[in-house]
């Protein structure tokens, strides 16, 4: 039923920090200071404070000195090539609101690319795509490059983390966590492990946990984390969508469709339960509810 150009289950989603849409973190969980930044984006120091202020919230340090998370490194530097593009700054500023609310979360920000498209900007993150309001300009922004000349840093940062006698609670490693799935998994995994050992009532560090086990093929075990945020927090959206996932990577379509109705159930505007759904039951040789799906899937994505 899904035609060949949107074949293919659509994956797991991650879990942003609280408050995502201001770009807050920790102070202690943000990767990046100032100099750094500076350096990865060709800036100066003082350019780079000036662009950061007004336009970002980032988390501050010792002396009060700037914090930057991953996201606040997109943010900013499609921000200069706003800047460049000779924008006007409250459109900028309008742009970088609606970026920070849509961008995804952890790894999957380091697949997105920024693009011109005609007079808009367009986040591109495999096969969807949203439009933040900007203005027209000439804009290419791979993130994954970004990714890989941010990564010694944030490893760096980990390092000095774990070695550190200052305890960090539980909501800092999960906000660190997520800053290094765009750099280095494997440390992510270890980030929401330390989360969940000093909380492990912490439901996003249960679906975020999950969601890389999944991506590294330990289905069974992301259901168990899925299911243990959904017994934590009942109305966890994407913990009952990515349990959808992880069910149909183990053949349980019963329990994948069950699983993708509860998280429809919660919010109906989540476009891919709808998507896998109509898959499933044309799988299942329910055309009328395959159909039923798929126009609510194409209906949600047109709005986007």
């Amino acid at each position: 039923m899904p035609d060949a150009a949107e074949d293919g289950v659509r994956p797991a989603l991650g879990v942003p920090r609280p408050g995502s849409g201001a770009v807050e973190a920790p102070a202690s969980a943000a990767c990046y200071a100032t100099a750094d930044v500076a350096r990865l984006l060709g800036l100066t120091a003082a350019q780079v404070r000036g662009h950061a202020r007004g336009l970002l919230s980032p988390a501050r340090g010792p002396r009060n000195a700037y914090r930057f998370s991953f996201q606040d490194l997109v943010l900013l530097r499609t921000a200069v090539a706003l800047a460049a593009a000779k924008v006007p700054a409250p459109r900028i500023r309008r742009a970088l609101r609606t970026l920070a609310r849509t961008l995804p979360a952890g790894r999957q920000l380091s697949g997105v690319r920024i693009v011109a498209d005609g007079r808009e900007i367009v986040v591109k993150d495999g096969g969807r795509s949203w439009q933040p309001e900007s203005g027209q300009l000439l804009l290419d922004l791979q993130v994954k490059q970004l990714a890989a000349q941010a990564a010694p840093i944030a490893r760096r940062h980990a390092r000095e983390v774990r070695a550190t006698e200052k305890i960090i609670t539980a909501d800092e490693w999960f906000a660190l966590a997520l800053d290094l799935e765009a750099v280095d998994p494997g440390a992510a995994l270890d980030g929401y492990r330390r989360a969940l050992a000093l909380d492990p009532s912490h439901a996003d560090a249960h679906v975020n946990l999950g969601r890389l086990l999944q991506e590294g093929g330990q289905a069974a075990e992301a259901a168990h984390h899925y299911r243990e945020a959904l017994r934590l927090a009942p109305e966890h959206v994407t913990a009952a969508y990515n349990l959808g996932t992880a069910l149909e990577d183990l053949a349980d379509r019963k329990g994948a469709t069950a699983a993708y109705h509860r998280a429809l159930a919660l919010d109906p505007r989540l476009a891919d339960a709808h998507y896998n759904l109509a898959r499933l039951y044309e799988q299942a040789r329910q055309p009328q509810a395959a159909l039923r799906h798929l126009k609510a899937y194409r209906s949600l994505i047109r709005r986007k």
